[in-house]
């Protein structure tokens, strides 16, 4: 009876210290172009500079209706990761070999990721596509959300 009184108490010691674990995420977008001719941008894209969206947050109510007046400028980023990719479609029309290609690059990046600690826990995409005549754009979005355990300073 007391060992199984001891496991339980460890048991929960270790339950509860793997609950209080804190995490951080990282998100890899791919924006692959699904313009005809081939003349779209493909990229791969990953943040190296953190924002906290509470600098260009504000709250609005019936009372204070006041607009938001952060600036779009203290927004922008110039610190980023930037892998080109194959586009879609060619001259010649869709090109399948540029999508296995840009496969190729997604996954090395994903198995980095993977090996750095990462863990791929969601995947997000939408298309704006090509809307008849007259709508030369289209692009493919997919976004990778990771997640690790965040390693405090110090430790």
């Amino acid at each position: 009876m007391y060992k199984l009184f001891l496991t339980l108490i460890a048991f929960l010691f270790i339950f509860q210290s793997a609950n209080a674990q804190v995490y951080e995420f990282q998100i890899v977008t791919v924006v692959e172009s699904i313009v005809p001719n081939g003349i779209g941008r493909s990229r791969m894209i990953t943040s190296d500079e953190a924002r906290d969206f509470n600098d260009y947050s504000s709250s609005r109510s019936e009372k204070d209706d006041k607009r938001n007046k952060s600036s779009r400028e203290d927004i922008r980023l110039k610190n980023f990761e930037e892998t080109k990719l194959l586009n879609f479609f060619n001259v010649a029309g869709i090109r399948f070999q540029n999508i296995a290609a840009n496969d190729a690059v997604v996954t090395s990046k994903i198995n980095e990721m993977t090996q750095k600690g990462w863990e791929l826990t969601f995947v997000n995409s939408g298309v704006e596509s090509f809307a008849g005549k007259g709508d030369g754009n289209g692009i493919y979005v997919t976004r990778y959300l990771f997640k690790r355990i965040k390693i405090e300073q110090g430790e």
